[in-house]
């Protein structure tokens, strides 16, 4: 027996690492899930027992989401009005579109398949906040091409002579970084909204006369700041940020032609000689993405499976990691708008490696890789009704354990 020790343990680690990985990837790839992609118009259905579930434990899970719908009024300008518009003073209160939407709906899909669908799956509703991913996504297509260098570079770097959103002392140090993080404390008006009109009836750092933060020190989810984003993002694309998202990602994934992605009737800009609309990250005054729950499965899907799409990766799985890593000042937010399950406090019944895109609504995406599980779930209720239908959801797989 050979006394030379291995001077490369690290080799061997990696080594089985791939071993491991090439196991799971012939695992699913002999069951389909690796190579399933569904085809534009259409996507494949199993029965709920095929899949693993427990039929009467799914419909079970269903019925207490259908249960719990949330109580605020369908009409969205009534719902903004009485969950923001008595507690704000009035900047010329809503600027964007806004709908009647649906009931609560939703789809179930769990290695590749849909298994179980609810509600009215087809209505164009606000996305309100998911919008934010959105968002950070085409940011992300800016680093990935290189028309953004690194996260960490100052944006105002990136903006030309007359775009002044980054002029002042205080905001001169904000990077990408910051942005996508929530964490910029960008101080200004947007769009005739000033950075704390975003819900000042709360903490009292939200008001005019706040403390000021060091950009990057300090978590504050605010949609102003995100709006800042998106010009920024608008200046670096130089073309309307819908145009960017629909050619890079939405027809690549076979998403619908219904979508839409609205700014505001005054976020227009010109640049280059022509008239552009500044989109809004989220629907607080109107406007953001209105889209169907399936058009929202096939882009939570697209994360499922790490950014990629058949034969073409469309996210690079390193933004994906990057939009995964908790920030400093927040262990459960990544970029805008991955809502982390760090240490299972967001939902004590999902995995801690599950994330959620969230919007106001309740609007949900919820990506659980452990489990090849994808779900959407639209206009349920505030607190722990989420978590409660997840953990069904996940029951009445652990009911089956010995189905395929």
């Amino acid at each position: 027996m050979s006394n030379t020790p291995n001077r490369f343990p690290y080799l061997r680690q990696r080594a089985l690492g791939l071993v491991l990985l090439l196991a799971t990837f012939v695992a699913a790839a002999a069951d389909g899930t690796a190579n399933y992609f569904p085809p534009r118009g259409d996507w494949e259905r199993m029965a709920p027992a095929q899949s693993g579930f427990d039929p009467g434990r799914l419909q079970q899970a269903i019925a207490f989401a259908q249960a719990h719908e949330a109580p605020e009024p369908r009409d969205q300008a009534q719902s903004l009005a009485q969950s923001f518009g008595s507690k704000e003073p009035d900047f010329g209160g809503q600027i964007g579109p806004t709908a009647v939407r649906a009931g609560i709906n939703g789809l179930i899909v769990h290695r590749g398949r849909v298994i179980a669908e609810f509600g009215d799956t087809h209505s164009i509703d606000m996305g309100h906040s998911v919008t934010k991913t959105f968002l950070s996504t085409v940011v992300g297509l800016a680093w990935q091409d290189g028309r953004i260098g690194d996260t960490s570079d100052r944006v105002a770097g990136y903006m030309p002579r007359d775009v002044d959103l980054f002029a002042a002392e205080h905001n001169a140090p904000i990077t990408w970084e910051h942005l996508l993080r929530q964490t910029s404390d960008w101080q200004g008006t947007l769009w005739g909204k000033p950075d704390w009109a975003d819900r000042p009836s709360g903490p009292k750092e939200q008001w005019p006369q706040r403390a000021r933060h060091t950009p990057g020190s300090h978590y504050m989810y605010n949609d102003v700041r995100v709006n800042v984003l998106a010009l920024a993002a608008l200046q670096v694309w130089r073309q309307p940020l819908p145009q960017v998202l629909r050619e890079r990602v939405m027809d690549p994934i076979g998403a619908s032609s219904r979508w839409r992605w609205h700014g505001y009737r005054n976020s227009w800009i010109e640049l280059d000689g022509e008239k552009m609309q500044s989109v809004s990250g989220g629907g607080h005054w109107g406007g953001g993405m209105f889209i169907d729950s399936w058009d929202l499965a096939r882009f939570g899907y697209l994360f499922l499976r790490d950014g990629r799409w058949q034969d073409r990766q469309i996210i690079s799985p390193e933004w994906i990691a990057k939009a995964r890593t908790p920030g400093t000042d927040k262990d459960d937010y990544g970029y805008c708008n991955w809502f982390l399950n760090t240490g299972r406090k967001a939902l004590p019944s999902a995995p801690a490696s599950s994330v959620t895109f969230r919007g106001n609504g309740q609007n949900i995406v919820y990506i659980d890789w452990d489990n090849d599980l994808l779900i959407v779930v639209r206009w349920i209720d505030r607190g722990d009704a989420l978590d409660q239908f997840i953990g069904k959801v996940l029951a009445a797989r652990r009911a089956t354990p010995q189905a395929p």
